[in-house]
């Protein structure tokens, strides 16, 4: 592959838009792919497409009723979109989340029948692996345990007339749908009730997703089903880049054999990067897909270092150490001054994890496939006890706010239900501040309390609602304690595992968890980075920090080789650790405006150095190993 080539035309990609505007003519309709690589202006033609929209079909939407839904990522992406089209009513723009509730609510006998179903059919499993299951071991246990929280369930669902979901909330009343049902509930509906689909396709002619590669991929094969279904009188517009996919449960093959109706424009300018870091992203992807990227004219060249430490460096040492080389490379004070400007990011949420202290808490539940993407998020309604309850009593017992604490207890706790009378409502009162006394009492040894105690205290002073999730913790006392010679027998490890280890960690690892997942601390990853952009850019790799099982830059950079798994996911065409890998490096390093600077800690530096420069990725001035 050549070097970048010289792009004389910085506006070569305006056809674009226009490609994408022909296929919003209501008067026949047309869906289409828009491939928008690292930088290239993919939110702007979104933008640009909603304007048109609203230019031309205006007071037709609005006479019918109708309007124009947006799908986004998260609330921050939401509210950037919403106020680039001056927040005009005409789009509905909001998180996969919400945008499915407010299909599916309402439909409360066909939820309550699902839920039913679904719940069957899990209890079913279970049992049927019980009866394999030797009696008396921990997985026995477990399995028996979440058995009967789910037939608690059922119960509790057959008197449920009205079910509820928040978004952005707790979600933990009898009544309430988890994120992942929500998702779940609305794919199976898209895709085999009528009904839904003529509600859909009637109130939202047209409907766009960004970041479409991280879209569940149930949901999006349900939407591809009603598009098939609706030619001419629903568009759906898909805005993304498959190498850019960072979530499991996305779409592998997306814009991959596409409807022969579909139009698939493509972006090739990358606004943000300068053309060395250019050439460095449209070598990690060629053996991918074969895209390149144009650079913009009026872009200075910019520079791109690789540095490789062995693993047993001292890792501030050796961070601090690199910055300073870049400023001496890039005559770039920002890099080491006192009050120094650059981004370091952190390429796997272990290493985070590892550096801040919440290990423990965090690791069980990333080895859940169906935990993960919640845990990442932030979403995962299950833990929204401890973050959203009683991490903010506590926080703000800490600096002595009892009117917060009032607060908080007023909003959540079933103690606190209206009364018939006042002596009635005074007593409740009493009793919840007894119940937060006693709560806090935990911290008032001299050991932290684990997530295991708080939750127990909860449940006895029934102080607040405990998620199913937890009903067999707080249940049988066996589970507060992970006992090393049960007899495991399965391989699998079971979220029920995940949780007991989960649970056994101190409670002062969610704060820290808290804290990091909502952007309150000064590391980032691959996934905390998505859309964002910065002058200059320190990538921190190191598997053995990382821990992690789903990447291994140790294999990209040709230091281990590929495991039988990776072998047979490859010859099947399923997702490895490598190309996993390969993203990650790739969007990570889409960060940088003006410089960028890979640091990697290797069991062998040299290997990765001629692996780096055998895939010309670098060249040789570019490279420097410290042993």
């Amino acid at each position: 592959m050549n070097e970048i080539e010289e792009n004389k035309d910085n506006c070569i990609d305006n056809h674009v838009d226009e490609e994408i505007s022909s296929c919003l003519n209501l008067k026949e309709l047309r869906s289409f792919f828009l491939f928008a690589g690292a930088g290239s202006g993919k939110t702007k033609s979104l933008v640009y497409a909603l304007n048109q929209i609203r230019e031309k079909y205006y007071h037709q939407l609005q006479h019918r009723g109708q309007q124009v839904s947006v799908i986004t990522y998260t609330n921050a992406a939401c509210n950037e979109i919403s106020r680039r089209v001056d927040y005009d009513h005409l789009f509905n723009i909001s998180t996969i989340h919400a945008f499915i509730w407010g299909l599916i609510k309402g439909f409360d006998a066909d939820i309550r029948d699902w839920l039913y179903t679904n719940l069957q059919s899990q209890i079913e499993d279970l049992k049927l692996k019980q009866e394999k299951g030797r009696m008396g071991t921990k997985t026995f246990i477990e399995r028996q345990q979440s058995i009967e929280a789910k037939e608690n369930r059922i119960q509790n669902i057959k008197h449920i007339k009205k079910f509820t979901y928040n978004p952005n909330g707790l979600n933990q009343e009898k009544a309430s749908l988890s994120h992942t049902e929500v998702i779940s509930i609305g794919a199976y509906f898209i895709t085999n009730k009528t009904l839904m689909q003529k509600i859909l396709t009637n109130q939202y002619p047209i409907l766009f997703i960004d970041e479409s590669q991280d879209t569940n991929k149930d949901l999006i094969n349900a939407l591809f089903e009603v598009e098939q279904k609706n030619i001419g009188v629903f568009s759906l517009g898909l805005f993304g880049d498959t190498m850019q996919r960072i979530y499991s449960d996305g779409k592998v093959d997306l814009g991959v054999d596409l409807p022969e109706n579909w139009k698939k424009p493509v972006k090739k300018m990358n606004h943000r990067c300068p053309p060395r870091i250019i050439n460095l992203l449209n070598k990690i992807r060629f053996t991918v897909d074969g895209q390149e990227q144009k650079a913009r004219t009026d872009k200075e060249a910019g520079f791109a270092r690789f540095f490789i430490f062995p693993s047993t460096a001292e890792k501030g040492k050796a961070e601090k150490m690199v910055a300073d080389r870049m400023s001496e490379i890039t005559a770039d004070k920002e890099w080491s001054s006192i009050d120094a400007n650059y981004t370091s990011l952190i390429l796997e949420h272990h290493m985070a994890a590892n550096r801040l202290g919440f290990l423990e808490f965090f690791r069980p539940l990333y080895q859940i496939d169906r935990l993960r993407t919640g845990l990442l998020e932030g979403t995962l309604s299950d833990l929204f006890l401890f973050t959203q309850i009683i991490l903010p009593i506590v926080e703000a017992n800490k600096i002595g706010d009892k009117f917060a604490i009032a607060s908080v207890v007023r909003k959540h706790s079933p103690l606190l239900k209206i009364a018939k009378n006042e002596v009635g409502q005074q007593l409740k009162i009493k009793k919840a501040q007894e119940a937060i006394n006693q709560l806090l009492s935990l911290w008032n040894a001299d050991v932290e309390p684990r997530c295991i105690d708080v939750l127990q205290c909860v449940e006895k002073l029934k102080l607040f609602n405990i998620p199913d999730t937890f009903y067999p913790f707080v249940t049988n006392s066996k589970y507060d304690q992970t006992n090393k010679e049960d007899i495991k027998e399965e391989n699998e490890y079971s979220s029920m595992e995940a949780w007991a280890e989960c649970l056994n960690a101190p409670f002062s690892q969610i704060s820290a968890y808290d804290s990091y997942i909502n952007g309150k601390l000064n590391f980032m990853t691959h996934q905390g980075v998505k859309g964002l952009e910065f002058p200059r850019v320190l990538v921190i790799i190191d598997d053995s920090e990382a821990r992690g099982f789903l990447f291994s830059y140790e294999k990209l950079f040709g230091v281990k080789e590929k495991t039988k798994t990776d072998i047979e996911n490859e010859s099947v065409g399923k997702d490895t650790s490598i190309e996993r890998t390969r993203r990650l490096f790739y969007v990570t390093c889409s960060r940088a405006e003006k410089s960028l600077a890979i640091l990697a800690y290797s069991e062998n530096p040299e290997l990765v150095k001629m692996h780096v420069l055998n895939e010309k990725w670098f060249k040789e001035e570019e490279v420097e190993v410290f042993l």
